[in-house]
């Protein structure tokens, strides 16, 4: 399989995620969104002989990674499924514990640079949008039958979109005239529903919307709280979950769940005393979210928004 131009850049603050992942020699390291192997071949090659298992959701970017990872052997076992399953895929494996969890939430630039994938609103095509284009509706499928309601609350959940009501009527009305199957033709319903002001703005009036529909399509959000919860009970004392998150609605998540399992109590406010009987399971190795240098992002502008959290567990 030739190179794909994606797979020579490297990932986003590959350094760092090596720094704090740090596994054990001869540790079992997860990347549960392996992608186009980047962080898992920084983690090889950093890691002494360590044991990396390669999870995603998407078969061709699985077969990427594996043409990448091909010289480090048995040391490698990619997975083609969903970190959310977690339990599931490395029971099948027989892995009881792991020394580290790696989760880059990114869209890869092999996803996004493919029209046919449906990511990107820059390049005309299918209006797909799914990890694994063999699971579930696509986000055209999805639009023909969500009511509007529907679609202006996911607009304003997951994209966080002003705008959302506008755009979910004229999704509305644009879907009576005909199906909207094409990354073009929503992109330019959201551009001519939207205010003459915002369209000038620096980021594409559609952004937000490609974003809140591929969460939707996807399940993102509720994947991301059931894989974090079913990699940190994978982790060995010691071990490392460390996560990348490229919005706000991923980061809040995950900034929430590590400050949870750093906590010595859960209680609600105004209690007495503590009834819960938490104890501290995390250390947090992040207390503030580690960010791309100026010089990565002008290597790579879409690293931009990306913010790096770790928590090592200490029981």
């Amino acid at each position: 399989m030739p190179d794909h131009p994606a797979i020579r850049h490297s990932p986003v603050l590959r350094d760092e995620v090596v720094r704090l992942v740090a596994p054990r020699p001869g540790g079992v390291v997860v990347d549960g969104t392996v992608g186009l192997g980047g962080h898992a071949e920084a983690l090889l090659r950093g890691g002494p002989a360590i044991r990396l298992i390669g999870i995603d959701r998407d078969a061709e970017a699985l077969g990427r990674a594996r043409s990448r990872l091909a010289r480090f052997g048995s040391r490698v076992a990619l997975i083609h499924g969903s970190y959310k399953d977690l339990d599931r895929l490395l029971d099948r494996i027989g892995i009881d514990r792991i020394d580290g969890l790696i989760l880059d939430l990114g869209i890869s630039s092999l996803q996004l640079d493919d029209a046919s994938r449906g990511f990107s609103f820059r390049r005309d095509g299918p209006l797909d949008m799914r990890m694994d284009p063999t699971a579930g509706p696509s986000a055209a499928d999805w639009l023909a039958s969500a009511p509007q309601a529907e679609i202006a609350e996911v607009l304003a959940t997951y994209g966080e979109e002003r705008y959302a009501a506008r755009i979910a009527r004229a999704i509305d009305e644009a879907r009576r005239r005909g199906p909207v199957e094409t990354t073009g033709a929503l992109a330019e319903i959201v551009r001519a529903a939207v205010p003459a002001t915002y369209r000038r703005q620096r980021i594409d009036p559609a952004t937000r919307t490609f974003q809140a529909i591929r969460i939707r399509v996807n399940g993102e959000l509720d994947a991301l709280e059931e894989g974090l919860r079913a990699g940190f009970d994978r982790l060995a004392r010691g071990g490392v979950l460390a996560v990348i998150s490229f919005h706000s609605l991923e980061d809040r998540i995950v900034k929430e769940f590590l400050r949870r399992e750093a906590a010595d109590c859960v209680c609600p406010p105004g209690l007495p005393e503590c009834v819960c009987g938490k104890q501290v399971e995390a250390e947090i190795l992040t207390r503030r979210p580690v960010t791309p240098t100026a010089s990565e992002i002008e290597e790579n502008p879409r690293a931009r928004s990306a913010k790096l959290r770790a928590a090592r567990k200490v029981v």
